[in-house]
């Protein structure tokens, strides 16, 4: 039986949230360590750090790592990993909501009582036939092997949302967040939530989330950007963001400038860009400013995994959003958890935050 993590985090917030604030929408992932040596690498033709989607080869991998150790779990997925910091900084149960699909499985029913046990309330439309999305983490030494399989986090239908104890928890939220990774599962889906987001007066916020999926924000006939509130990149996607745009520049300052100044449905907030840039600044713009905020490294002897530090930043600033703080505790909130979870292996974090 898994503890529920939240009631430490509970108490020290006060509980200043409402119940369903924030709506998270993406890919359903279990995250699956296992701790081993090369031969377990040799037996599934794997490289000691590296991240592959799974094989034929690599059909029976995750079923040896439950079988034959004791493996930790973590609800995977980016959207739903920044989902996850955010509930845990806010602390009241059920502040955050997540929507994804899942396989009728085991690894369905792990992924859904891990997620619970730190108070996200989780809605997975389950799949038939397909096996739940997982990422198996294969660490030996200092090294780290990822396998992914998407399974059934590809086969999300728009159509799940209405039904009305689904629809009823869109109505309650206030903000919205949609990574870029979920636009190829299902735009019905992201473009129902974003009309309701604008016509209500609601807060959306969307993450580029990789390079290739730029050309999604791009799109002049779905035209997304009109419904954005807050966009979160990193360098290499306000780059690639920049390209498809056909922007007259290169400086991520500039193109943080002109991507928040471009048309937008809602006309009651200006929108917010952000762009990450590992070590150096991040780069925010907003209302036709654009300022640096430095980053305060972690020394490399206390970072275990960078992979979740992203994610965790944008858990962090979406904590502080559901609370109407504004962009600067936004922003440390961010560097906060993102400083916390690059001392874990995976999205991990202590029972309790540290943040005032």
């Amino acid at each position: 039986m898994i503890g529920l993590r939240y009631t430490s985090t509970m108490s020290r917030q006060g509980l200043p949230v409402d119940e369903g604030v924030l709506f998270g929408i993406g890919n359903s992932l279990l995250d699956i360590t296992v701790v081993t040596d090369e031969n377990f690498l040799k037996r599934f033709d794997l490289k000691a750090n590296n991240a592959i989607i799974a094989g034929e080869k690599h059909k029976e991998i995750y079923h040896a790592m439950l079988d034959e150790f004791e493996p930790s779990f973590l609800p995977g997925g980016a959207t739903q990993n920044s989902i996850r910091v955010a509930q845990w900084l806010l602390g009241r149960p059920k502040a955050t909501t997540f929507f994804g699909s899942v396989g009728h499985d085991k690894f369905g029913d792990i992924l859904k009582s891990t997620a619970e046990s730190v108070g996200v309330n989780v809605r997975y439309q389950v799949v038939e036939g397909l096996s739940t999305g997982r990422c198996g983490a294969v660490i030996t030494g200092e090294d780290r092997s990822l396998v992914t399989e998407l399974g059934a986090a590809e086969k999300f239908d728009a159509k799940f949302l209405d039904e009305p104890e689904n629809w009823a928890l869109v109505e309650k939220a206030m903000y919205f967040y949609i990574g870029g990774f979920f636009l190829p599962v299902s735009m019905d889906a992201v473009l129902k939530l974003l009309q309701h987001a604008v016509k209500t007066d609601k807060t959306v916020v969307m993450n580029l989330h990789a390079t290739f999926l730029c050309q999604y924000f791009a799109d002049k006939d779905l035209n997304l950007m009109q419904y954005v509130d807050v966009l979160f990149g990193n360098g290499d996607e306000a780059a690639e963001l920049c390209k498809n745009m056909g922007f007259s520049t290169t400086d991520i300052k500039e193109v943080a400038i002109k991507t928040s100044q471009l048309p937008k449905l809602n006309k009651s907030r200006e929108r917010i860009v952000v762009f990450t840039q590992g070590r150096d600044p991040t780069i925010v713009a907003q209302g036709g400013h654009v300022t640096e905020y430095p980053v305060v490294p972690v020394p490399h002897d206390q970072i275990k995994d960078t992979n979740g530090c992203g994610d965790a930043f944008v858990g962090g600033f979406l904590s502080q959003l559901a609370l109407g703080k504004p962009v600067v505790d936004c922003l440390k909130c961010g560097f906060y958890a993102s400083r916390v979870v690059i001392q874990y292996f995976g999205c991990n974090y202590p029972d309790a935050p540290d943040f005032p």
